[in-house]
């Protein structure tokens, strides 16, 4: 999916929802445990009752390959089941050099055809490129996450002057234009969303951190609003794990209905 796509979703929905996927078996409602396939299951509820709320999921890969062989095919089955006109991430935060990056690579693009991948920057340049050599396809690169740890590094001084944070996202900036490069940035930090908005002007984020662990909505639209909505604002546990019972969908609808809605509010 190309970025004018992407656009046109956001504003035909009045919506920048990205739904996390991050199904666990433990936190099923507990009817679902008795189908065949009780993790697709599950994906396929949220899914019917969000796809004309969100432009996008995003499956976090561990919930899937946690599962062994079963859990790959659930992820399949899932990643078939979503409408193509939403925009798919495969959060899987890799990251690795030569071939192994060329596999991860084509995992994901080729074999699970996702539109984006998550990808860690810490070895470099050459662990991110074999990301960026497919057409149309994404790397959304771990700009400032929105974990209490990303303190340990990520906010760390440099001689330059510079937080550790923004030299990534800098120099990254040279690897991959506006049009297959996003940048992670984390809701808890609202206070620099701006600072990284005018480092990244023109290039899309996508944004945890929202509804479970605390985040501001209209404080990240205030400080990371481009000069277009380039953000994809992710909710996973607030939306997904809304509510346990068999009529779980109601509660889904409603708590995804009730960001969308906020999300059209702040579009104007």
């Amino acid at each position: 999916m190309d970025k004018s796509t992407l656009y046109q979703q956001i504003q035909a929905k009045k919506s920048f929802l990205c739904v996390g996927l991050d199904a666990d078996l433990h936190k099923l409602p507990q009817h679902l445990l008795q189908t065949d396939d009780p993790i697709f299951e599950f994906n396929k509820a949220i899914i019917d009752a969000t796809k004309d709320l969100c432009v996008s999921y995003k499956p976090n890969i561990a919930f899937y390959e946690s599962l062994g062989s079963k859990g790959w095919l659930s992820l399949e089955k899932t990643l078939d089941y979503i409408p193509e006109e939403h925009f798919v991430i495969a959060d899987a935060k890799r990251g690795d050099i030569g071939n192994t990056g060329k596999m991860y690579a084509r995992t994901y693009f080729e074999h699970f055809n996702v539109d984006a991948v998550t990808v860690a920057p810490y070895m470099g340049r050459d662990s991110v490129v074999p990301f960026l050599e497919y057409q149309d396809k994404w790397v959304i690169l771990l700009g400032l996450t929105s974990n209490e740890g990303s303190i340990d590094f990520q906010l760390l001084n440099l001689e330059s002057g510079e937080r550790l944070y923004e030299k990534v996202i800098k120099t990254a900036m040279d690897w991959g234009s506006s049009d297959q490069l996003m940048f992670v940035v984390g809701a808890t930090h609202p206070d620099l969303l701006r600072d990284i908005r005018n480092i990244a002007e023109d290039y899309f984020f996508l944004v945890p951190g929202i509804g479970a662990q605390g985040g501001s909505l209209q404080e990240v639209v205030k400080n990371g609003k481009g000069s277009e909505i380039n953000l994809l604002v992710n909710s996973s546990r607030a939306i997904i794990y809304a509510d346990d019972s068999e009529d779980f969908q109601e509660a889904v609808r409603k708590q995804a209905m009730s960001v969308q809605q906020e999300m059209s509010a702040l579009l104007g």
